[in-house]
């Protein structure tokens, strides 16, 4: 029998690692763009990114997927979405489709580490089974919707509520913001949690995805923007700058504060189309361009050595799910495709990965484009490279002029060449002067499509009518 003191000691000992592992709060932007923050852009009133951003470690070439589902399944499974089935556009609201569930997951792993897990804000990782809904993958709590493109104040879409408490429809905030919601949410959790315990917020936040909408008092912080798109948008993303700074401070009144590592994230390029802005780089979301790929990120908080600093090694949204691990002081998964950058972020080192896919999908017609790869400085696009091209200034200053190029190519056989450090907004193809360096990366695309699993892109099946459900996206009409 273990006698009283040791089992005092033990208990006090395994206390105390749990106290010493920081709280770890993940944020997403939805479709903010790289030209949407005001650390790159004095349009932008960002104060709570900018300070966290320039007091931590402003992420210069960080790539996720050029959509949502598809990047949200590699933040959380640490594996490349052309080898999971998501490659292709997004998951469906009425697709048998979620996240393979034979992965465990982000907020699996922290568990394991004696975290407690809350997400508020979007999931689209699929809900057809209550199996792949986020209580049942690791969170604690998960305040939020299912699904994309859901009003902000009425929280439904096509004329259906998408908004849970848990499993339970939720009913109770029509006609109030979003943003608002999720604050006094993630707020809530913050006031009540156990603080001998680490503490893992997921917070996708809505804004700034489509539609187009914000309070008026957001939006009249932006008289100088004569676009009215454009400045709802802007508004859009000054609430959710103001959301962050209701976080943190939450955080700090419950002494949490400097406990905390801060990472937020993009999880695609700005929608053009949607007034979002990517302003140097070329193209936008739904495209294997600079812009629909390489986003806006930083990391701020607890753990980092070095800070103050742009670190300019490449990270890919894989590598989050092994870095965070990493950062808790745990053990991160090795075989997948994510890679631990914990170490080369926090003290400013070479990073550890060397090349990524862009995405492989040959499903016609692959909209968010078929096929890249990066290999040092050089990136390989192969066939079509997405919906939205050209670059595009902000349209602070115009009514209607949204474009100021666009390139459309729609040959399946075209290669272009890019050297994307010394030309980082692509301007320049190398294909024909490079002969050789084509053939290589070509090469190894070819390697990794031997690993491609094809596109679950299913019909929509008639079995989600959430007429059947109460008027609510629900979970249960499929078995994955």
């Amino acid at each position: 029998m273990m006698s009283t003191t040791v089992a005092a000691l033990l208990f006090a000992f395994i206390g105390g690692v749990l106290a010493q592992r920081p709280n770890i709060v993940f944020i997403v932007a939805d479709d903010l763009g790289w030209n949407d923050v005001g650390f790159r852009n004095r349009d932008m009133l960002t104060p709570n990114m900018d300070k966290m951003a320039r007091d931590g470690v402003i992420l210069d070439r960080n790539y996720v997927q050029p959509l949502c589902s598809p990047s949200r399944s590699a933040f959380m499974s640490a594996v490349f979405p052309f080898k999971s089935g998501l490659q292709h556009q997004v998951i469906g609201a009425k697709q048998s489709v979620c996240l393979p569930l034979n992965y465990t997951i982000l907020p699996q792993e922290l568990k394991k580490l004696g975290y407690a897990t809350h997400m508020v804000g979007k999931w689209h990782l699929g809900f057809c089974e209550w199996g792949c809904t986020p209580t049942y993958r690791g969170f604690d709590t998960f305040f939020g919707y299912y699904n994309a493109l859901e009003d902000y104040y009425l929280h439904n879409i096509s004329g259906f509520l998408d908004f849970r408490n848990n499993k339970e429809a939720e009913w109770d905030y029509q006609g109030t913001y979003s943003a608002w919601v999720f604050t006094e949410k993630i707020v809530d959790v913050i006031n009540t949690h156990d603080k001998n315990q680490p503490l893992f917020l997921y917070l996708p936040f809505q804004n700034v995805h489509a539609p187009t909408e914000v309070p008026k008092i957001y939006e009249d912080r932006f008289p100088h923007v004569v676009n009215k798109g454009r400045r709802v948008f802007s508004g859009m993303v000054n609430a959710l700058d103001e959301a962050i700074g209701n976080v943190t401070d939450a955080l700090k009144e419950r002494g949490l504060y400097d406990n905390t590592l801060f990472l937020l994230t993009a999880d695609n390029g700005g929608q053009i189309f949607n007034y979002g802005n990517n302003w140097p780089l070329r193209g936008g979301k739904h495209s294997l361009w600079e812009g629909g790929t390489r986003v806006t990120a930083f990391m701020s908080g607890a753990g980092l050595q070095k800070t103050g600093y742009t670190y300019d090694g490449m990270i890919h949204a894989v590598d989050w799910l092994p870095t965070l691990v990493s950062a808790a002081g745990g053990t991160p998964v090795t075989d997948r495709d994510g890679i631990d950058q914990w170490d080369s972020i926090r003290n400013g080192l070479p990073s550890k990965r060397t090349e990524f896919i862009y995405n492989l999908d040959y499903l016609v017609i692959p909209t968010e484009g078929q096929a890249g790869i990066r290999m040092g400085n050089y990136k390989l696009l192969l066939g079509y490279p997405g919906q939205q091209d050209g670059w595009h200034r902000p349209m602070n200053n115009t009514e209607d002029d949204k474009y100021e190029k666009i390139i459309y190519d729609l040959d399946p056989d075209k290669v272009q060449l890019f050297d994307v450090t010394a030309d980082p907004t692509e301007r320049h193809d190398l294909s024909s002067q490079l002969p050789d360096v084509v053939a290589k990366l070509k090469s190894r695309l070819l390697e990794y499509r031997k690993q491609m699993v094809p596109p679950n892109f299913p019909d929509p099946d008639p079995q989600s009518n959430p007429r059947n459900y109460g008027n609510a996206w629900t979970p249960g009409w499929c078995k994955i």
